[in-house]
């Protein structure tokens, strides 16, 4: 017997509905913190997605309008890399990293002709990229900035025996800014053992091809690791010049140095 829309749809928000309240009584039993989290994150996020559904399903019908969501989009992962690398101001410059994993990708993908010029592949395939650029860009600069403000002595160090500042802040923050890349390379290693990620999911339930899903996800893995690893280098080089810094840590103390 079919299942209708309608009874699909019921089923569906009670499914979300007992598993949003299982989790929020774990949060209440081990007092991870108030058992409203997981259901105000639920809401928030099934809002989130209806408002995002309306505007795509206006934006994907023409090119120009795809491009604007891309736009707002990279504004809203800029702000969020800003903001959790906890750099300040300075943080803006991280819009470049961003940018440098973003635009080295998705020229490839278009000119290559893998991926049409049309807004319904843009935008997914541009939001995937892009998302994975931000997460290794606020966490190469944060743990970048860390490790100089933890090993400062090593930095001090290596300026006292003729080191330039970039490049005693370089070999400081490497090896920290490296370990962004990780997530990615596993997710990459593991895909199909340990993981089915979203695209291939999506594909396979849209198409019923196990080939044509499988060949997706790997465009999108090698995607992540082109885009990510551009944007974790130019971190680094932003983090060792001193463009992306924590001014009440840092600069006042290789004044010294110029000095």
């Amino acid at each position: 017997m079919s299942i209708s829309v309608a009874d699909s749809g019921v089923r569906l928000l009670a499914l979300c509905f007992a598993m949003v309240a299982l989790a929020a009584l774990v949060y209440h039993v081990t007092k991870l913190g108030s058992p409203l989290v997981a259901p105000g994150a639920l809401v928030r996020g099934a809002l989130q997605l209806a408002a995002v559904s309306l505007v795509l399903a206006a934006a994907l019908a023409h090119i120009f309008s795809a491009v604007a969501v891309l736009v707002v989009m990279f504004a809203a992962a800029s702000v969020t890399a800003v903001r959790r690398s906890d750099s300040g101001l300075s943080g803006v410059w991280l819009t470049l990293a961003l940018a440098s994993g973003i635009c080295v990708v998705l020229p490839l993908m278009l000119l290559s002709g893998v991926v049409p010029l049309e807004g319904v592949a843009l935008v997914p395939v541009g939001g995937i990229v892009m998302g994975g650029a931000m997460t290794a860009t606020s966490m190469a600069a944060k743990r970048a900035l860390d490790a100089v403000d933890a090993r400062y002595g090593e930095v001090e160090a290596a300026l006292s025996l003729g080191f330039s500042e970039r490049d005693a802040r370089w070999e400081v923050a490497r090896t920290a800014a490296a370990d962004a890349l990780l997530p990615g390379v596993d997710q990459t290693r593991t895909v199909g053992l340990v993981t089915l990620p979203g695209a291939f999911v999506g594909v396979l339930l849209a198409t019923g091809s196990a080939l044509q899903a499988g060949a997706v996800q790997i465009l999108v893995l090698g995607g992540l690791l082109l885009a990510q690893t551009c944007s974790v280098a130019v971190t680094l080089e932003l983090v060792a010049r001193g463009r992306v810094c924590r001014d009440r840590l840092d600069r006042p103390r290789l004044s010294r140095w110029r000095a």
